[in-house]
Parts: structure tokens; sequence; C-alpha cells
């Protein structure tokens, strides 16, 4: 049953990173750190509740939301910086995964499809939510848009601290996400459709 939990509390960290990387990871890595319902103590991963790490996660979600302002809401969500903050995303949801696979080290779980699992979880959540986010700053003004990334932080965080602290939260999560995803693919084939035939 521990593994069960292992794997949901993964599945939903990992998804909570694609929404935004680094305040999620950092949720993560406080709550394991005072040990609740998660630790990475004798893992390999164990750097991931560790100071120096939880301190990087703090700048780097600082650096990011100060060059999405400098970037602005036309070239945001298509810029090089955009793309290193999906590989981010994409790096930390497998490193997440994998930590919550091997937290229980005395049961020698392993943890490399962790690896996997969590880039693929990370990226139902990058692909599920960017072009939401992209859409609603285009339509707000400059000062209004700002707050879409607060809502996305908010998001992140909530669903990797309900991820940690029950685990079966993730995998809704993960499935939501994943509406989300296939709604918008929908929405953009209909979109080009409509388009063509137009032509």
């Amino acid at each position: 049953m521990h593994l069960v939990f292992d794997i949901l509390t993964g599945i939903g960290v990992a998804a909570a990173v694609g929404i935004r990387p680094f305040l999620a990871a950092l949720v993560v890595g406080i709550l394991a750190a005072a040990n609740v319902e998660i630790h990475f103590n004798g893992t390999t991963y164990s750097f991931l509740q560790r100071w120096p790490f939880l301190l990087a996660l703090v700048v780097l979600a600082f650096l990011a939301m100060v060059l999405e302002r400098q970037i602005g809401r036309d070239r945001g969500y298509r810029s090089p910086e955009t793309i290193a903050l999906a590989l981010c995303a994409l790096a930390l949801g497998a490193l997440l995964f994998a930590g919550s696979l091997s937290a229980r080290g005395t049961q020698h779980y392993v943890a490399w499809p962790g690896w996997i699992g969590g880039v693929l979880c990370a990226a139902v959540g990058l692909f599920a939510t960017r072009p939401i986010f992209a859409r609603a700053r285009a339509r707000l003004d400059a000062q209004a848009a700002g707050a879409v990334t607060l809502y996305a932080e908010g998001a992140a965080v909530l669903l990797a601290a309900l991820s940690v602290v029950a685990p079966p939260v993730g995998v809704i999560g993960l499935l939501a996400l994943g509406y989300l995803w296939l709604a918008g693919r929908r929405r953009e084939d209909q979109k080009y459709a409509g388009l063509r035939i137009l032509r």
C-alpha cells in the first residue's frame, strides 16, 4: 500500500511542477524536510529537502517571475526563457517522482521508473495549462496579466501539497489536467477546421 501511495504522490507532484515548477517543488521539499507524509532522507534524492536546493528553488522562482515580466505577453510563451522553464519543469518532475518512489528506502523500491513517469506527468501539466495561461494573458491588460502567473503558482502549490498529504489527489489532478489538454486540442482542431472551410 505504501508503494501505491508513493506512486500517487509522485504523479501529483510531477503534474504540479508541470504547471509551475519552482514553488511547487519548494513546497514538496519543505514538507519532506518536516517529514510530513514524505521524506527523502537516506536516499539518493535527499538533496531535494536540503536547504541549498530549497534556496536555489526560491531564487529560480523569483528570477522566472522577473523574466516573465520583462519578456511581456507577446512572446512570453515562445521565448527561450519559457523553453528553459519547461525543461526545468520536466527535470523537476522526474526528480520528485523518482524521489517519491525511493522515499521508502528500506523497501528497496526501484526509483528509475519515476524518471519516466515524472517527465510524462510534468508534460501533461505543462501542455494542459500553458495554452490556457497564454490565452488568458493575451486577453488582459499588463497588470491583470501578471496575476495569471500568481494563479498558476497557487494552483501548482496546492496540487503539490495535496498530493503529498492526500496521495489520491495526485491522480485526480493528473486526470483533470489530461482532460484540459484534450479539450484544448479539440478546440484548436475545430478552430483550424473552421478556417479551412472559410478558405
